[in-house]
């Protein structure tokens, strides 16, 4: 108690100084509608301050469960955007391979259809992958073609993606005919232009004509007979007499390569298996 009093004395005219300005201050802006209007936009503007600053902090510490939201918002809208491109590749692979008729003949022959995720056509050794593999039914010595004709073969294939020797490489030597006619040459790329490819060893009697159709000529069970290939643009004699090769023009535009469609011949496996067992003669009894 004493304390207080020697505090209340030592500081008494501190106190009393504050005591009237206050009092004085409540008088002026109490009686005075100017100075109570300066008052209260004062007061006003002082608050607003305050609450703005407590506003900003609070944001601040509230910064990183509003980025922790918006990233689970993100990743929802990035799964849904995933799931959105999924089913719209499933329809417009379903449309696609419902658009291209096969021939009755053809019906042992059916269609995987893939995408390409990497194309090359400017080495000297081209190859393309595709977005499908083993669990989608590919394995090597698929044929694979376009909507314009034939792409390349099947040769490696993993779980869900698999790599395809493409046309533009001259390890693929490809069985050809003329469209109309059965003699038989090899297509084979010479590593010039992704356009053209040339048909060899095509016997010096065979028949044809500048802008004869070039298709498969169904000699494996990679591409059934009648793939269109390419256009001939010109005849050409080989070193050997015997042989003409004819310059064609590819169907296929290996620079905006897609969609395109991996062939599966249900009599592979039989064919196989025939080819690689040797018959026994019977013996006389």
């Amino acid at each position: 108690m004493r304390n207080l009093i020697n505090f209340l004395f030592r500081y008494s005219a501190w106190i009393l100084f504050i005591t009237y300005t206050v009092a004085s201050c409540v008088l002026l802006f109490r009686n005075s509608p100017y100075q109570h209007h300066v008052f209260l936009t004062s007061a006003n503007s002082v608050v607003s301050g305050v609450y703005s600053a407590s506003s900003s902090v609070t944001a601040y510490f509230n910064l990183k469960g509003i980025n922790e939201d918006l990233q689970r918002r993100n990743t929802d809208l990035e799964l849904e955007v995933l799931n959105l491109k999924r089913t719209i590749d499933f329809y417009r692979e379903k449309e696609y391979a419902d658009s291209v008729p096969v021939d009755s003949s053809l019906q042992r022959y059916s269609f995987i259809t893939a995408h390409v995720i990497n194309n090359t056509i400017t080495k000297s050794h081209n190859y393309i992958t595709l977005n499908k593999g083993t669990e989608d039914g590919l394995r090597p010595e698929m044929g694979v073609v376009d909507q314009n004709g034939v792409v390349g073969i099947v040769n490696v294939v993993g779980p869900h993606s698999a790599r395809v020797i493409s046309l533009l490489n001259p390890f693929l030597r490809l069985s050809c005919k003329v469209k109309g006619h059965n003699h038989v040459g090899s297509l084979v790329w010479q590593g010039n232009d992704y356009t053209y490819a040339i048909l060899e060893e095509l016997p010096r009697h065979a028949e044809f004509q500048n802008g004869d159709t070039i298709v498969t000529s169904g000699y494996s069970t990679v591409f059934p007979e009648g793939v269109p290939v390419g256009v001939v643009e010109e005849g050409m004699k080989e070193h050997d007499e015997n042989f003409y090769a004819l310059k064609v023009r590819l169907f296929t535009d290996f620079a905006t390569l897609s969609t395109v469609r991996v062939i599966r011949d249900e009599m592979t496996d039989e064919i196989n298996d025939l080819e690689k067992n040797t018959i026994q003669p019977t013996k006389k009894p």
